[in-house]
């Protein structure tokens, strides 16, 4: 598959496949005249990586574990590990965001012709 067609069964711009290609996420054989020939399976391929994304990883994440992504059938362990590690990160940056909103909707509650972001005493 060339590049174009690779773009349009996936729904990532060329740019996109580039920049995966370049990352080495993405492998293309060269043709003789020079463009890039995709294997059929880059197809489900990239719809893996672009789900794994969707679930809040990284393409640096996805880096470090891409020999499991390669065989998700043999590493399934691993990878609901990865998930669950994922699942706790996304637990402790809500649990952040909480705190951060109560900081916010209390300094907003004070004294309305103070700034709100003036240091207070219990700062």
């Amino acid at each position: 598959m060339q590049i174009g067609e690779i773009a349009s069964a996936t729904g990532l711009s060329r740019d996109t496949l580039r920049f995966y290609e370049k990352r080495g996420l993405l492998r293309a054989r060269r043709s003789a005249n020079g463009y890039r020939d995709y294997p059929p399976e880059a197809v489900d391929w990239l719809r893996y990586i672009r789900l794994a994304q969707t679930l809040g990883f990284t393409l640096g994440e996805i880096e470090a574990d891409l020999p499991l992504l390669a065989e998700p059938e043999s590493s399934a362990p691993q990878l609901r590990a990865a998930l669950e590690r994922k699942l706790e990160d996304i637990d402790k940056r809500i649990e952040g965001l909480h705190t951060l909103r109560g900081e916010l909707a209390r300094r907003l509650g004070e004294n309305m012709q103070a700034c709100p972001l003036q240091a207070t005493s219990d700062t």
